[in-house]
């Protein structure tokens, strides 16, 4: 239903910071609100911070609060998350999905992108 591509995983330092980016292409959905989850090796996959269409409203994990920053752009469709302050423990592979409306529950992400694998080390 939705076409997603992400980008800027890597390899940086404890303290460092990146960002990723999901372009949303192909979308069938009105107006898809946009999500980034991680799974960490071992561990199931959670919920990071989400995004309405309009960038409006926004969430995020209680772990990422005050560190990560998901944002729209606003002439194109693309969806960044910057992530500061980084730690060992957000090691994962990072992807974005679409959902027809703004949540936090994973079941309703219709459409996931390939991922990027994001390492922090210590």
């Amino acid at each position: 239903q939705v076409q997603l591509e992400e980008s800027g995983g890597g390899l940086v330092q404890a303290g460092g910071s990146l960002r990723l980016s999901c372009t949303v292409a192909r979308s069938t959905l009105n107006r898809p609100a946009v999500a980034w989850f991680r799974q960490a090796l071992g561990r199931e996959r959670e919920f990071v911070a989400g995004i309405s269409w309009s960038g409006i409203t926004t969430t995020y994990d209680d772990s990422v609060r005050g560190r990560f920053i998901i944002s729209k752009g606003i002439n194109d469709n693309t969806v960044y998350l910057q992530m500061n302050e980084l730690k060992p423990e957000d090691t994962a592979t990072y992807s974005c999905a679409a959902a027809p409306s703004f949540t936090r529950q994973m079941r309703e992400y219709v459409s996931w992108g390939q991922g990027t694998q994001v390492t922090v080390s210590s």
